[in-house]
């Protein structure tokens, strides 16, 4: 099957209004946002979608992520380390739709979540699908899999900091085919300029043999 963009190529994005009938959460991820010198690119979401969050190379990148998140006033979770959901932090965040993963043990998280998606007819799970910060030579591909068993659709969601701009574009049914799925994914990013692109993992599966 040949891969495709579900929807909007690069230059097709809407930007989100920021004005007219917003929540307060909404009117103040707005102000901070206009204040840091960002702007959001935010399309409609589908109710049940994987989204992939990258590049991820700087801590900087939850600041902006959260607040496009709060800008758009939908619902999405997302899934974080263990560790970071310390005590008072821990309930914060998870108020905020996190949802805590041990990367230390086997937990079948990816069946878990594919459970959740299949139970509910709204859903939106945001993932990083490098795992790190740090410069990698392959993609996690927890998200990938999670929506193909779930036959939703993958958004990409990025941080582009030569631009300014936070949010989400396209997104593409897997196919089955990672290989070929990748080679779009791998394509969007490509124009994608994070803040430390040294610190940019790979888009690509990782192959026998790597580490």
């Amino acid at each position: 099957m040949t891969s495709q963009l579900a929807a909007g190529q690069k230059a097709g994005y809407r930007e989100a209004p920021c004005s007219g009938r917003l929540s307060p959460v909404q009117r103040v991820a707005c102000a901070v946002a206009r204040l840091a010198g960002w702007r959001f690119e935010l399309p409609a979401l589908p109710d049940r979608c994987v989204i992939t969050g990258a590049h991820h190379t700087s801590g900087m990148d939850f600041f902006v992520g959260m607040l496009a998140l709060l800008a758009s006033g939908v619902e999405i979770h997302w899934a974080a380390k263990d560790t970071l959901f310390f005590w008072p932090a821990g309930a914060i965040l998870r108020s905020l739709g996190g949802l805590p993963v041990n990367r230390r043990v086997r937990t079948n998280w990816v069946a878990r979540m594919v459970e959740t998606f299949q139970a509910s007819h709204t859903f939106r799970l945001a993932i990083l699908p490098e795992g790190t910060r740090r410069y990698t030579d392959h993609w996690k591909t927890g998200f990938y899999h999670i929506a193909r068993l779930a036959n939703v659709p993958i958004v990409f969601a990025f941080a582009d900091y030569e631009r300014r701009v936070v949010g989400w574009g396209p997104s593409l049914m897997p196919t089955g085919d990672i290989e070929a799925d990748f080679e779009v994914i791998r394509d969007f990013y490509t124009g994608i300029h994070p803040r430390f692109p040294e610190c940019a993992g790979e888009v690509t599966v990782r192959t026998v043999g790597q580490g």
